[in-house]
């Protein structure tokens, strides 16, 4: 069995392409969000890192080689204390304070780290890593250059800056704090010393914590995505479910329809299209109903109108003619002419039948005709059963099984019916005759028309009864079609579908 992987129904493919058609914008909005805060989070890691790096270079420039290393190792010590005052002196040198006039950051000294309460300031607000997650993201900017341009463009180019990944970790070295995120073990962070040469040849390193390439993105993001694409499905599915369930009604009317013209009508709502879909339907219906109930009425004054000549006619040729083999003749001709206009009737009344539907035992009915048959002489035999009633009109169907085995014992010699029932409920009724030629196969099913060119009935018939079948077999749904058999012979096909 072969699953289709895209939708058969109008309902499914309205939701799968409007499902897919959310989700690729979606994608595409992520990758735009993505590479913003991923741009975002390194272009203000590098300025942070480089204002830091900066403000400690020059605050260890003008220091003795003994000052400086004291300093360097406080610093190693106590990163989070010089955090708090680089950040105040850099707020007041900001504001103008602090410096007099002609001071720049070569000549400007910091207060000692231990003397006085460093100024209040309010450290950055950091994202713990738990509350991220990182997606990778391809063509990530490397961060390293962008890094030491900044740093080289803040420091001068007195300071000579290299940036390479962390390779011994007991090395000594001032850390650096990120300004967004705290790095953790095992959180993917990738170290990296920053050496800064001063110009009297010394240098300081300085080590910080990046995160790995990739947009770090706060869970809520995809929550919120997901609760987006939820909100456009459901609201997806309510407005296609309003396009195809009028559609699924307008089917279900048609073959409502096919069945007896006197169905209730469409109801008329929805969209503007569909509305007026519903109306020509219902139009279409009302003109089908007076077409047929004026035709009705007009063949019924025919039968009615014909009765009184025919009997006049009956009585005049017992009555005038003394030839019995005269009468006869005329007998028989009247005979046929009252056959024909009863099959007329029947015909035309057959597509306005008001038999309701019932569940037919089609092994019992089936049974009923070969016994009638049987009855009569003919040679009718039964092969295979139906595993289930089907639900029709018990007279039409008897009417259309009788017709075709008739068909078949007349100029087939014995007929031989076959049942095989699956989704769809398969009666074959085969002879043994000569077949019909393939050109006529479908005019067979025409009102009036014989194989036979004479009008005798004991050889052609009126040629009503498989026109009168098809009908009976397209009232139910159905269809019925002849073929010949590779070895002889005649078949009726009669296809009959299953209820839904």
């Amino acid at each position: 069995m072969r699953i289709a992987l895209w939708p058969q129904s109008l309902f499914g493919r309205l939701i799968a392409a409007s499902v897919l058609a959310v989700l690729i914008a979606e994608l595409f909005a992520f990758a735009l969000i993505a590479r913003e805060r991923e741009l975002f989070v390194l272009q203000g890691n590098v300025r942070e890192w480089s204002r830091r790096i900066a403000e400690i270079t020059f605050m260890l420039q003008p220091l003795s080689a003994s000052e400086r290393e004291a300093t360097v190792n406080r610093l190693i010590e106590q990163p989070r204390r010089f955090a708090r005052f680089s950040s105040g002196l850099h707020r007041r040198r900001v504001e103008g304070l602090g410096l007099g006039p002609g001071e720049g950051p070569d000549t400007a000294r910091p207060p000692p780290l231990d003397g006085g309460r460093p100024p209040p300031f309010e450290e950055p607000r950091q994202f713990f890593s738990s509350q991220l997650i990182v997606v990778p993201l391809p063509l990530s900017p490397d961060f390293e250059p962008t890094l030491k341009q900044q740093l080289q463009a803040t420091l001068g180019t007195a300071y000579k800056v290299a940036i390479n990944p962390t390779t011994n970790g007991d090395k000594k070295s001032i850390p650096i704090p990120s300004p967004f995120f705290e790095p953790r073990e095992g959180a993917g962070f990738q170290l990296y010393d920053v050496n800064v040469g001063f110009p009297d040849g010394d240098s300081a390193v300085f080590r910080i914590g990046h995160m790995p390439r990739g947009a770090p993105l706060s869970r809520n993001l995809f929550v919120n995505l997901a609760l987006l694409v939820v909100v456009l499905v459901i609201a997806l599915y309510v407005t296609a479910r309003s396009i195809t369930r009028p559609l699924s009604n307008l089917v279900s009317a048609a073959e409502g329809l096919g069945r007896n013209v006197r169905q209730p009508k469409l109801e008329e709502k929805g969209a503007r299209e569909l509305q007026d879909a519903a109306r020509a339907f219902n139009t279409m219906q009302d003109r089908l109903q007076r077409y047929l109930d004026s035709r009705t009425r007009v063949l019924a004054a025919m039968s009615h109108d014909l009765k009184t000549p025919l009997t006049r006619l009956r009585l005049q040729v017992e009555t005038a003619l003394d030839d019995p083999a005269i009468q006869a003749r005329f007998g028989k001709e009247l005979d046929e002419m009252e056959s024909m206009v009863r099959g007329a009737l029947a015909l035309f009344r057959g597509l306005d039948d008001d038999e309701s539907l019932a569940p037919i035992d089609i092994n019992a009915l089936v049974a009923t005709i070969q016994t009638e048959f049987t009855e009569m002489g003919a040679d009718v035999t039964v092969e295979g059963k139906a595993g289930q009633p089907f639900t029709g009109k018990p007279q039409a169907l008897k009417r259309c099984l009788t017709n075709l085995v008739a068909n078949a014992v007349k100029f087939g010699i014995r007929a031989r019916i076959i049942v095989e029932d699956s989704t769809a409920l398969l009666i074959r009724i085969r002879d043994d005759g000569p077949g019909i030629p393939p050109e006529e196969l479908e005019r067979v099913f025409e009102p009036f028309y014989r194989v036979e060119s004479s009008r005798n009935r004991d050889t052609g018939g009126t040629g009503l009864g498989l026109s009168i079948a098809r009908d009976v077999a397209q009232a139910h749904g159905g269809s019925l079609i002849a073929q010949n058999l590779p070895g002889g012979g005649l078949e009726a096909l009669l296809v009959l579908p299953r209820r839904r």
